[in-house]
């Protein structure tokens, strides 16, 4: 027993002293978020700054920039997104996964030569403007929608360790394939179902090349594309008034915009990871079929 005490007590010590070490830099970020610029260029980071400042979020929040509307488009394209992206994974998975279907290790070698071999940008673009989804809310949806073979091998994988005898026993009663799917796997699955969702909705809310690419209207600009661009216009002040040598009257918050920005767009993450977080080691295989 004292063994094990002392075992327990610095296991917590070390796991406590990790989580401190890696909250750490989050909390400098949100530290140098509200601090002033000039205290900034002349002290570098600090967790204790000498003097605060609301400019950087001044800016982004209230200065002129759709940054509301880039939050919405963000969350739309995120939220529709995400949803029909898992379900086609799903719904792919299931049927590579059901030993009934002809043809699925085709399917399956099909799915993963596109892992191995990349077409490249043109051909993307080229198939992106045929289908007319050039500033339409659809061009932050639609190129990124069909699921990722890294993704849809993972469910592949995971469904095939549910027992047939689930689903055999299902036929006989006269079930389809849907009734199976949404009914059986896809509850059964629920641990890897959350960890792809978590894959594509963090892909589609740091996602930027899309609106790059194939967006002009400034109501559809997503957030991090908006963001990228405003931290790309302030560096790209401060360049020239370095280039010609004159003493700017104010000091542009480049830094602290650049913390400020991270703290926004890292925030609805933060806040969805936690609901996800209990699939990841919970296992609902267990008990699901009696011997």
């Amino acid at each position: 027993m004292p063994k094990n005490r002392l075992f327990d007590t610095l296991n917590v010590m070390f796991i406590s002293i990790f989580s401190i070490l890696c909250t750490l830099p989050l909390i400098l970020i949100f530290i140098v978020s509200f601090t002033d610029e000039k205290m900034i260029q002349m002290n570098g980071y600090q967790l204790l700054p000498e003097k605060f400042s609301f400019e950087a979020y001044n800016l982004l929040l209230f200065g002129n920039t759709p940054l509301y509307q880039s939050y919405f488009i963000s969350i739309l394209i995120t939220v529709i997104g995400t949803t029909i992206a898992v379900l086609i994974t799903g719904l792919a998975g299931y049927t590579l996964s059901s030993m009934h279907i002809k043809y699925r290790n085709q399917l399956a070698m099909f799915f993963f030569i596109t892992m191995v071999f990349n077409t490249g940008i043109v051909p993307w673009y080229l198939i992106s403007s045929g289908l007319g989804l050039q500033n339409t809310i659809w061009a932050l949806i639609i190129p990124s929608m069909l699921f990722n073979p890294f993704n849809l091998f993972l469910v592949r994988n995971y469904m095939k360790q549910i027992p047939n005898t689930l689903t055999e026993a299902a036929r006989i009663d006269g079930a389809n394939d849907i009734y199976i799917a949404f009914r059986i796997c896809f509850p059964l699955s629920l641990p890897v179902l959350a960890t792809i969702t978590l894959f594509y909705g963090i892909g589609y809310w740091n996602n930027w090349f899309n609106a790059i690419m194939l967006v002009d209207n400034e109501k559809l600009y997503p957030l991090q594309y908006l963001l990228f661009k405003l931290n790309s216009e302030i560096s790209m002040i401060q360049q020239m008034q370095s280039m010609m040598n004159t003493s700017p009257t104010t000091v542009l918050p480049s830094e602290s915009v650049k913390m400020a920005t991270a703290i926004l767009t890292i925030g609805p993450i933060v806040l969805f990871y936690p609901f996800l977080q209990k699939y990841f080691i919970k296992g609902l295989l267990i008990g699901s079929v009696k011997e």
